[in-house]
This record gives structure tokens, C-alpha cells and sequence, in this order.
């Protein structure tokens, strides 16, 4: 497929997405709907990448005419324990999106059939490897929910178009190699939704490209990475921009996060599965990273990407166990219980490989705040564990305006000096919001790689300077802004200003001498 099809083919997809929305929204609020076409784009993906699974092995083992979708229910049995075992889940033919959506108008009872349909598929991975993985998938495609219809019969109605818009969705055929598509779908509701939700939606989404972008850092110097971790997973669009980055595979052990937000932390399966990430690949947990972390017995990650919630509320000092945590207590202080921002910076620390980068989204106070923020940024400078700090444009970010930044950690550093970036005129104005487009990622990354001093862009600063600088790490204390102002050659207007005089003298003589002239006229 040429780059232009593609494109086309994404354009035609994000037109036809976005008709499905509005047509089908309705009494349901924007972001509350969002869950019930994610949800059906991942029922129907499923479906077909099982389906074409099956039919590709049996076809290959002699069978040229199989054809799952219309194998009875019965004869399908015999091939679950296998398939379970590959795929982490199971669907009947009879139960397959096509199928279902087939039937649908004359199914008086269509969402007592959805709503077994979800049951059975979550249910063929019990007691299986991937049982954490599929376990409540469904939970937030509410068949039944009145906000659907306050009928059966109305509910039903927007079931059966939810299901024909979906399924008529041009997603291709997997055997074209177009299956990304289904992701594209999927990233641009979320990209839809939070855009239109403001940051009841966009505090789950971090735009595309400055998922790249973060992604790209991690890796610089390197083709491939033990397993990649974001403390803050919300949809799962940051570690998933590594396959992009660094090719399929070469994240070797697979992709890990944690979610406080159990819908959020469904998407974020919904999203490796639509990515086409095999359950065995991703490893997500939900609840609070910051008093209940997941992974702190795992071999440490080379590659930890995060947004974290800004400024959000945790328990710091009022959780007498925090200050003993082995994650907080090298400090020797907590993140204030107003703003968790250092909390997740030392945790992401903590989990982070000592040939690993780290590279969060930080909002702008933590970089000269002072107290016990201050300290944190004391700690980290004093142990050499920051590695760069980059100044983003404003505007980039659903649900919020501010310029914000990226803090870059590593524990295996080659000097004792911070990288500092100015990215803030990076960018061009795209519909209501600021995009890093691709010119702008390399510029930010070539200077991030080359660590060297590019005036009015790049600085690098000794840390010894930073902590008699009170241990401020904001850009703008080390970057010079570009002096647009227009250069005065003095003596040129020195002797533009002589002339002026001469002239305003020669001037005031002429007049001087009209009015004598007048006023002898008049006597």
C-alpha cells in the first residue's frame, strides 16, 4: 500500500468514524459513547483476527476451502484449548461479530445475545494464562444501560447500528497487512473524544506525536530494549508507540503499565489487542501506582515513558509507610500531598534499568518549586540522574493550554551536566492546538543526541552551576531567548540625527524668513 493510499484510506476512515459518532451519540454524553464504539471495534477485531487465524492454519495444513465463520458451533470445540492457548481467548463461529451482526434486526433479544457473547468470550480464558488479560473487558459496553434507549426495543435499535457501523468500517482484510488500521481507528476516537471532552477525556490521552517523541528519546543509541513501562498507562499510546519506533519484536520482554482508572485501564487492553499485541506481550495492572505499584519484584526497564496526572493529590506524609518506601526514602523527603508530580518521578527512578532512560511529561512548577520539591530536585542533581530537560510548546495537550516539559532520567551518565532544550517555538498551529510535527521531533532529538551548545536552543550546564543556581532546573534559566530585536548601528543614526538638526535648523530659518516676509506685506 503507498504512503498516499494509506493515507487516503486513514482520511476516508477518520470521516466515516466520525459520522458514526454523531449519527449514533444521541442522549449518550461524547465520552461515555466513546466506550460503546471502542468497545464494539474491538468485538468485531477479535472476531476477524481469530477467524483469520484459524482459516490460515487449517488452510495451511491441507484444508484450501476452510472457513471458520461458517463452521458449526459443535465441530469449532475441538480446536479451544489450542487456540486459547495462542490467541488468550475464544470465540464460537455462531458467536463472531459477523454473525451476530448478521442476525441482529431480527433479534428480538439482542442485547441478552451481546451480553452472553461478552460473557463467553471473557469466559474461554479462565484458568489460562491470559485470564487477567480478558477478565472485564466488557464491563464498560453496558448492553442493558438505559443511556442506550429506555426500552429494550430502543436499546436494541442502537445496537443494531452500532453494529452495522462498525462492521462497516473499512478496515480491510488482515491477509492485506492493513490491520493497523484498526488501531488508527482506534487512536482516533481517543484523539476524537478527548479532544471534544476537554481533560475529562484528554487527561487519558497524550497526543501522537509527542508519544514519538518521548518514545524516540528512551532509545536513542539503541535498536532494541528488555521491556518498556509507563506508571501512568492511561490508554496505552505511549508504549505501544515503540513498536513504531523501534520495529516489531524489539521490545524484547514486552509492554508493562499500571492504571488507577479501571475504564481507562480497559482501553488500554482494548489498545494492545487492537494493536495486535498478543496477550503474552503486555503485562497491564490496575490500581495506584503510587501506594500499591505492580512490578517492583521484575528486572528493572530499560525503557520507562509516562504523562503522569498533573499536580494530583496522593497521601505523602499522611501515609507513615511512604517515607520508608525504598522508591521515596533515598530523598529523604516525600512529594508534597498537593502535588504528586516528584512522587511519580521517583518512583519512575526506582523501576528505571541503570542502563535505562526514562522520559516523563512534567508539569512546569516542579522545576523551581520550592520545599520539599526543591530537595527532590537536590537529590536527583547531586546523584547526576538527570540527563536533560526539554521545554515544550504551550498548547500541545487536551484539557489543558500550559507549556509543559519532559524531564529525562538516566542512572548511567557519561558527564555530570544537564542537556537543557528550549522546544518552545516548536511547533505549527493545527486546528485549535499546537503539533510537533516530524522537522520539529528531529530538531528536539538531534540536539537531545548530539548534547553539545546550539545558541538559543540548547545549553549544556554543569550541575555544580545548577545547585548554586538553588537547584532550579527550568529551561529559561539557561537558555537565552534569541534576540530578535533589530541591531542599531549608533553611529549611522548619530549622524541621521545631525542631519535632521541641520535640516529642522535650515527649516525653521525658511519659515522664519516667510513670516518676515508676511508681516511686511501687511504694514
Amino acid at each position: 500500500m503507498t504512503p498516499t493510499t494509506k493515507e487516503s484510506q486513514r482520511a476516508e476512515l477518520h470521516k466515516t468514524i466520525w459520522r458514526i459518532a454523531t449519527d449514533l451519540r444521541g442522549s449518550v454524553d461524547g465520552w461515555d459513547f466513546k466506550t460503546y464504539v471502542l468497545g464494539m471495534l474491538f468485538y468485531r477485531f477479535i472476531s476477524e483476527n481469530l477467524t483469520a487465524y484459524i482459516n490460515l492454519n487449517e488452510r495451511a495444513a491441507g484444508d484450501a476451502d476452510f472457513s471458520y465463520a461458517t463452521l458449526p458451533d459443535v465441530s469449532a470445540e475441538f480446536g479451544r484449548a489450542t487456540t486459547v492457548d495462542e490467541k488468550g481467548f475464544y470465540i464460537l463461529p455462531s458467536e463472531l461479530f459477523a454473525n451476530v451482526r448478521r442476525s441482529a434486526p431480527r433479534d428480538a433479544n439482542l442485547n441478552e445475545t451481546l451480553a452472553r457473547v461478552f460473557r463467553n468470550i471473557e469466559g474461554s480464558a479462565l484458568g489460562t494464562d491470559s485470564e487477567a488479560d480478558l477478565k472485564g473487558l466488557f464491563d464498560d459496553l453496558d448492553v442493558n444501560s438505559s443511556k442506550l434507549g429506555n426500552t429494550v426495543a430502543k436499546r436494541n435499535e442502537k445496537l443494531v447500528k452500532l453494529l452495522d457501523a462498525i462492521g462497516d468500517l473499512p478496515l480491510g482484510n488482515f491477509e492485506d497487512n492493513s490491520i493497523d488500521l484498526f488501531g488508527d481507528a482506534y487512536e482516533y476516537l481517543m484523539q476524537m473524544y478527548a479532544s471534544s471532552a476537554g481533560k475529562s477525556g484528554g487527561e487519558y490521552y497524550t497526543p501522537q506525536e509527542v508519544s514519538e517523541l518521548l518514545a524516540r528519546i528512551t532509545v536513542v543509541g539503541k535498536t532494541t530494549v528488555n521491556k518498556v513501562y509507563d506508571p501512568a498507562v492511561g490508554s496505552g499510546s505511549l508504549l505501544l508507540k515503540f513498536d513504531k519506533v523501534l520495529g516489531k519484536g524489539n521490545v524484547r520482554q514486552g509492554f508493562y503499565g499500571q492504571e488507577i482508572n479501571l475504564t481507562t485501564y480497559n482501553l488500554a487492553r482494548i489498545n494492545m489487542f487492537l494493536h495486535d499485541v498478543n496477550y503474552e506481550r503486555f503485562n497491564l495492572a490496575h490500581g495506584d501506582t503510587l501506594t500499591d505499584p505492580a512490578y517492583g519484584d521484575e528486572e528493572p526497564f530499560e525503557a520507562i515513558v509516562s504523562n503522569p496526572p498533573y499536580s494530583i493529590k496522593w497521601d505523602g506524609d499522611a501515609n507513615p509507610l511512604m517515607i520508608n518506601d525504598p522508591r521515596f526514602a533515598p530523598a529523604g523527603v516525600l512529594a508534597p500531598k498537593s502535588k504528586a508530580d516528584l512522587a511519580f518521578t521517583m518512583h519512575i527512578l526506582s523501576w528505571l534499568a541503570v542502563n535505562g532512560s526514562a522520559a516523563i511529561v512534567e508539569f512546569p512548577g516542579v522545576l523551581y518549586r520550592g520545599g520539599a520539591e526543591r530537595k527532590i530536585r537536590k537529590y536527583l542533581i547531586d546523584n547526576n540522574y538527570v540527563d536533560a530537560v526539554i521545554q515544550l510548546p504551550s498548547d500541545l495537550f487536551f484539557g489543558t493550554t500550559i507549556a509543559t516539559c519532559i524531564i529525562v532520567l538516566k542512572k548511567s551518565k557519561t558527564d555530570n551536566s544537564v542537556l537543557f532544550i528550549d522546544a518552545s517555538a516548536e511547533f505549527e498551529r493545527n486546528g485549535n492546538k499546537n503539533k510537533l510535527t516530524e522537522v520539529h521531533q528531529k530538531h528536539i532529538l538531534d540536539a537531545f543526541a548530539i548534547r553539545e551548545q546550539v545558541n538559543n536552543f540548547a545549553t549544556l550546564v554543569p550541575n555544580e552551576d545548577i545547585a548554586e543556581n538553588d537547584y532550579n532546573i527550568a529551561v529559561s534559566s539557561y537558555v537565552d531567548e534569541e534576540d530578535t530585536r533589530e541591531v542599531i548601528n549608533i553611529a549611522e543614526l548619530n549622524a541621521e540625527l545631525a542631519r535632521i538638526v541641520v535640516r529642522q535648523a535650515e527649516l525653521r530659518s525658511s519659515i522664519d524668513l516667510i513670516v518676515a516676509q508676511l508681516e511686511g506685506l501687511g504694514q
